[in-house]
């Protein structure tokens, strides 16, 4: 191999980890000696300390890791105090609101009320911080256990899950029948 491609080979492992890497493992990954491999990542850190280069690469006790110019910072604040913009789709309150009124609830029992795969909701619920992982359920397989967090109540206004409304039986019933009506017209019955 030439020496970009080993400072390439570099560069991406630090890129991609996000965090700080023993400069062993990186040795391994290119497979070099140590001191060859610490000459490759001394050249780039040369490499990033020109002035154009909005990033660098710090050596932390041993381990290397890619990161942000300290005098980027103030970029960057400026993008992550935007408001974050987090679209709840009728999927996700469907979901959100089964596991809020059922928890603590695995994905199995999500799907088993909604009638379909949950995984792509589950996954925007836990990514937007709206539920969490509770734990697991003693059966088999030991599934996973969702419920709501802090953000969730925050989110929409209750100090806590007993203030959710209460859905009297004569709206469960309604919306019982709402959902067979509408399997029917999805089925074609």
């Amino acid at each position: 191999m030439s020496d970009t491609n080993y400072k390439a080979i570099l560069e991406s492992v630090l890129f991609t980890m996000g965090e700080s890497v023993a400069l062993g493992k990186l040795a391994a990954a290119v497979e070099l000696e140590p001191q060859q491999t610490k000459a490759y990542l001394d050249e780039l850190i040369e490499d990033y300390a020109s002035a154009e280069r909005g990033i660098t690469i710090m050596e932390l006790d041993g381990a290397y890791q890619m990161c942000t110019k300290p005098e980027m910072y103030e970029y960057l604040i400026r993008v992550a105090k935007q408001p974050k913009h987090r679209a709840l789709t009728d999927v996700l309150l469907e979901t959100l609101s089964i596991i809020a009124y059922k928890q603590p609830i695995t994905r199995v029992e999500i799907e088993k009320i909604r009638g379909v795969s949950c995984d792509h909701a589950v996954n925007k619920l836990l990514e937007y911080n709206l539920i969490q992982e509770l734990g697991r359920l003693d059966a088999p397989g030991k599934p996973l256990l969702f419920g709501t967090t802090e953000e969730f109540l925050r989110s929409f206004g209750v100090h806590s899950i007993d203030d959710l409304p209460v859905l009297n039986s004569d709206q469960v019933e309604e919306f019982r029948h709402e959902a067979e009506e509408e399997m029917q017209v999805q089925l074609g019955v």
